[in-house]
């Protein structure tokens, strides 16, 4: 009797349970409803809606106002009339009244779609417009508005149809706004910037000088996460070999700055900003206080930045010679050269094998270096090129350029140091070949400058 009692009551405590879970689980549903109404639009009304000056959303409205002459008078078989147009006479000047002819509003299939299906619209509205404007009075204005582009239109002269040049502004969803595309994680970067329009510089050495920032400005400024090779908690090797590399094609550059380009000759004196610069580059890229080697370096840039200033305003040397440009060219062969032999070797100096992360070091190392030469030999086409093309040696130039574009496009998932006959990748000798490719025309650009 008393088991009996215990299951009628386990039943009844079952039952509520489950009723009270139901009716919580109805709120929750309405609730989420509600929100998704609110926030998504899930149940905007399928009427149709009309489109204003002020940009509504939904179906579209075209209303096209054509200001007539004083002598103008319409008839009903006019094109411009029937075509749904609303037309009005303004006051006579003279005291006497116009008459306003108005007819109904064109009504045009919904905008369901992206952009490329707005162009229909368009057209409709350039046949409307086109057709009043053979009715219209010189330096009178047609109006055409669709929800997503105002077009003001100017009708020349009466009884003349002539094309008329559209003035539109597009506004863009910002759902559909092309995303920026990235990799998929690794250090594969371009310091030329995002801006397609090429900057124009008032003076020599200006372009290379910039190119000289831009490569160790990004990896500090614009680097996610900054500059990562003195962090304490180090797990992004990939990025700080990439960084260590372009950090020292950027030291090579500004010693031949400082030490060549810069002077007229041995006895010339060193430029301050360069001279410090130079030392700030210096700094270990490890170091993490007393001083920060971001902190240093951010110094150099500085330095280097005011350099270009004060060459923008002729008060600094700039020496686009050919004894300037060879010591740079060759200390870019010599470190590429350093490059190539980590990237081919087997075993390292103590005669142990080249291991997996050894490997991806390298890796990532000469990819940096390829990417702030890449930069650099940029800034050298625009400044030295006519000293370099007198002496036949700007295809190799662009090979070189070229050569190190290819470096920086190898970008795989996961950094493979397998053996040369294997089935799987050797990534460090696919890194090579561009890299070996970039060092043959230096030097054979060097060999053409020095004759």
């Amino acid at each position: 009797m008393g088991n009996k009692i215990n299951n009628t009551s386990d039943v009844g405590e079952l039952k509520g349970y489950v009723a009270g879970h139901m009716l919580l689980g109805v709120v929750l549903a309405v609730v989420v409803i509600v929100a998704l109404k609110i926030t998504l639009g899930f149940f905007d009304s399928s009427e149709p809606k009309s489109t204003d000056l002020t940009g509504g959303k939904g179906y579209d409205r075209v209303q096209v106002e054509a200001v007539l002459p004083p002598d103008a008078h319409p008839t009903p078989d006019d094109p411009a009339v029937t075509a749904g147009h609303d037309l009005k006479t303004p006051q006579d000047p003279h005291g006497q009244s116009s008459r306003d002819l108005e007819s109904g509003i064109q009504k045009l299939p919904a905008y369901d779609g992206g952009p490329d299906q707005s162009h229909g619209v368009t057209e409709n509205m350039d046949a409307h417009a086109a057709t009043v404007a053979t009715r219209s009075a010189p330096s009178h204005e047609a109006v055409v508005t669709d929800h997503a582009a105002p077009v003001i239109q100017k009708t020349p002269a009466a009884h003349e149809a002539t094309p008329v040049a559209h003035t539109t502004e597009q506004k863009t969803d910002p759902a559909h706004t092309p995303a920026s595309k990235t990799g998929p994680g690794h250090a594969v970067d371009t310091h030329a910037g995002d801006t397609p329009a090429t900057p124009s510089y008032a003076v020599e050495g200006m372009a290379f000088v910039d190119a000289v920032i831009k490569p160790l400005e990004y990896e500090l400024n614009q680097r996610f996460y900054g500059w990562r090779p003195n962090d304490i908690l180090n797990v992004t090797d990939n990025v700080n070999n990439f960084q260590l590399g372009v950090l020292e094609v950027t030291r090579r550059t500004a010693v031949i700055l400082a030490e060549r380009i810069s002077r007229t000759g041995s006895t010339a004196s060193f430029d301050g900003n360069l001279q410090n610069a130079m030392n700030w580059f210096m700094i270990k890229a490890e170091r993490y206080w007393f001083p920060s080697a971001e902190s240093k370096y951010k110094a150099g840039l500085k330095e280097i930045r005011t350099y270009f200033q004060r060459l923008e305003k002729g008060e600094a040397q700039f020496y686009s010679r050919t004894d300037n440009l060879i010591p740079l060219l060759m200390a870019y062969q010599d470190l590429l050269g350093s490059c190539d032999e980590n990237l081919v070797k087997s075993h390292e100096d103590d005669g142990s094998a080249v291991s997996f992360f050894k490997g991806d070091d390298y890796f990532f190392y000469a990819q940096g270096v390829a990417s702030a030469m890449a930069t650099i030999l940029e800034g050298i086409v625009k400044d030295f090129s006519v000293m370099v093309d007198r002496r036949g040696g700007m295809e190799e130039l662009h090979n070189a350029i070229e050569s190190c574009h290819h470096a920086m496009e190898i970008d795989p998932w996961i950094i493979l140091n397998s053996d040369l006959s294997s089935l799987f990748a050797n990534h460090r000798l696919n890194m090579a070949a561009p890299i070996s490719h970039a060092r043959f025309y230096l030097e054979v650009l060097i060999r053409a400058l020095s004759t």
